[in-house]
């Protein structure tokens, strides 16, 4: 827009109709000079372009020489020529300041874009995970939470003695499982059931261990080590849990009349299921497709 602006005062000084050539030279020139004065003080309003001028003689500044022969003709060309040096100078100034305003501008909607897709990643990342942590890891935190009561009046559990063996590595576990390095946790939990049958945290290893295999795309292995943790062993503290895991793994297996009556022997053994089982029941016999009863 200024290089427009520039350009028509330019010619509007050099392209004069006849009618004009009739004013004195000396007083166009200087009419356009003060239009080239406007202009740069448009360009630079800090005043940074306002003083600079034509270098060239003029016939009012003090020793100055008139052009040769005394030409009218001959100073007004180099008074021309200077103005067009002027102008010159100003539209380069002018297009160097647009690029690099273009750049920064560039720069910084890079910056945005790069910013805004990064956070985008963070949340739905997060998402997920914030969300399923209280649904499903919670219920196998290793905290001393209170055990389950698969039947009326169990005989209770024996408490975890400082530096169990069996705690401590279900606790390793636990962490890789929990990390979703899926088969290392299989190797360690599977390893906890097997070195320590007896322990509590033997019915609490093999659930998980089938939680990973289920977790890492296995709902085959998965479901025969549910079943084994609850035929074998229906009093641990995670048999019920088996059941209702079970119940996941054939779904997903697409035997749902079977995931069904695994889900009925679950309220039938286990009446007494904590409370985390008995929330997830319905919408689980729902996927499912059970009938109501």
């Amino acid at each position: 827009m200024r290089l427009h602006i520039l350009t028509a005062i330019l010619l509007a000084g050099i392209a004069v109709p006849a009618s004009a050539q009739r004013e004195p030279v000396e007083r166009r020139i200087e009419r356009l000079e003060q239009e080239l004065r406007a202009v740069q003080r448009r360009v630079f309003p800090n005043g940074a372009g306002a003083q600079v001028e034509p270098e060239i003689p003029t016939q009012s500044q003090p020793g100055a020489r008139p052009a040769p022969g005394g030409s009218a003709v001959a100073d007004l060309n180099a008074r021309v020529d200077a103005l067009e040096a002027q102008l010159a100078a100003l539209t380069g100034q002018v297009e160097e300041s647009n690029f690099r305003t273009r750049q920064v501008e560039e720069a910084l909607n890079r910056f945005r874009d790069d910013a805004t897709a990064r956070l985008a990643r963070i949340e739905s990342a997060a998402a997920p995970l914030a969300a399923a942590v209280p649904a499903t890891r919670e219920a196998e935190r290793p905290a001393r939470a209170e055990p389950a009561s698969p039947q009326p009046a169990p005989p209770p559990a024996p408490a975890a003695a400082p530096g169990d063996p069996a705690e401590e590595a279900y606790n390793a576990g636990f962490r890789l499982w929990e990390a979703r390095r899926y088969e290392e946790a299989q190797t360690a939990l599977q390893a906890v059931a097997e070195r320590h049958p007896r322990s509590r945290w033997a019915s609490w290893a093999s659930n998980l261990a089938g939680r990973a295999f289920l977790d890492d795309g296995k709902p085959a292995t998965a479901a025969r080590i549910f079943l084994a943790n609850y035929q074998n062993n229906p009093s641990g503290e995670r048999a019920a849990d088996s059941l209702y895991f079970l119940g996941r793994a054939l779904v997903q297996l697409n035997r749902r009349p079977e995931a069904c009556r695994v889900y009925s022997e679950l309220e039938d053994v286990y009446p007494q299921m904590r409370d985390w089982l008995r929330q997830r029941l319905p919408e689980a016999r729902r996927e499912a497709r059970c009938t109501a009863g």
